[in-house]
């Protein structure tokens, strides 16, 4: 996988990018975790959109609840960089704006706007 680490104000943002397909199920999305939690000690993920399975934005596949779940259960932020826009599903896009509107997973257009997003004090969201 192609990681690299990013510093932000006092804290450091894993990048997890130019692999397609890499979190295709629940054991490799607990591979991520362990690895930008444990060997990196960094509790916040930008991810590159084409990392995920393309059954991770069919949500009546449950593999996007399944994953963002754990994420959410180890207490690492995550927030999901790409276009969108190609998705016609209404779920979700309601999926998507309600995520926006937590402390815990975002969906961003650019790793710019992720690793902004993953940057901010909870307050400042």
């Amino acid at each position: 996988m192609n990681w690299t680490i990013q510093a932000v104000g006092d804290g450091s943002i894993a990048v997890l990018e130019g692999v397609q397909g890499a979190i295709c199920d629940l054991p490799s999305a607990l591979d991520v975790i362990a690895a930008t939690a444990f060997e990196m000690g960094c509790h916040k993920l930008a991810i590159e959109k084409e990392a995920l399975a393309e059954s991770f934005f069919d949500l009546r596949t449950g593999l996007a609840g399944e994953v963002l779940e754990k994420f959410v259960q180890y207490r690492v932020q995550v927030a999901i960089w790409g276009d969108h826009s190609g998705y016609a599903s209404k779920a979700l896009k309601d999926f998507i704006r309600e995520s926006n509107r937590g402390r815990a997973v975002f969906f961003a257009d650019s790793r710019e706007e992720a690793l902004c997003k993953l940057g901010q004090p909870a307050s400042a969201r």
